[in-house]
């Protein structure tokens, strides 16, 4: 997954990923705490999201880790000045735990900064910072995050793309199967229902082009391969196997 990053994504994006990689990592009672419509969230005081970690003690007993998260979406290293707002704050309501999640690196001197700031004040939170490498781990076999944000190595395709895909199958299957008017006739078929299902087949050759029906439907394999397509795709919509109603 070393490949994939996040700055397909924007900040505000990136920010709600976040949201629900803390929901999916076990994270509870998660605010994200944009308080706006707008790109920027200028009243979020550096605390983008703030969420309880639960924790249980060799006793049995459960408590909750209070932690302040910053999203910081930087194509480059984040400076030490991004960290300042969310430190402050942490000082003054004391979270048990602060993290700077980065969307690729936290700059040296932002390190450095983060490293002096815990020597000299020794706060009474601990500080974390979950750059890319970390936010891929804790992604990696949550599937349905990484489809929602396109972040997947193999993207899905759309359902849009999908239901478009059955309706064709769905049509060149109906189409090969449909006699001539004469042969309905023949049988006794109600001559409305004979120029409903002419009107349908009509309907496809302008949309698929006659040829292409036909000369694609001509052999077992042909009705095998195109009957195949049709019953995945209906699988994918939620039908059982073989499906092939028409």
């Amino acid at each position: 997954m070393n490949d994939i990053g996040f700055d397909r994504l924007s900040s505000t994006k990136f920010e709600e990923f976040c949201y629900d990689l803390l929901h999916a990592s076990g994270f509870v009672n998660v605010d994200w705490r944009k308080g706006t419509g707008l790109a920027s969230s200028p009243a979020d005081k550096g605390r983008d999201i703030m969420c309880d970690l639960p924790r249980s003690d060799p006793d049995g007993s459960q408590h909750f880790e209070k932690y302040f998260v910053d999203c910081k979406h930087f194509k480059k290293g984040v400076p030490p000045t991004e960290l300042r707002n969310l430190l402050a704050w942490a000082e003054a309501e004391r979270p048990d735990v602060v993290v700077f999640a980065v969307s690729n690196f936290l700059s040296n001197p932002a390190k450095d900064y983060i490293e002096t700031y815990r020597k000299n004040n020794h706060p009474p939170f601990k500080i974390k910072y979950w750059e890319k490498p970390q936010l891929l781990r804790m992604m990696a076999r949550k599937i349905m995050l990484q489809r929602k944000y396109n972040l997947a190595s193999t993207p899905i395709r759309s359902v849009k793309r999908i239901l478009a895909a059955e309706d064709e199958m769905f049509t060149r299957v109906w189409y090969g199967r449909k006699g001539t008017a004469e042969q309905y006739r023949a049988k006794g078929t109600p001559e409305d229902i004979i120029k409903g299902m002419l009107r349908g087949k009509r309907d496809a050759e302008k949309r698929f082009g006659k040829k292409s029906l036909t000369d694609n439907m001509k052999t077992d394999w042909d009705w095998g391969f195109v009957s195949g397509k049709l019953s995945a795709l209906r699988w994918v919509l939620g039908d059982e196997w073989d499906m092939l109603d028409t």
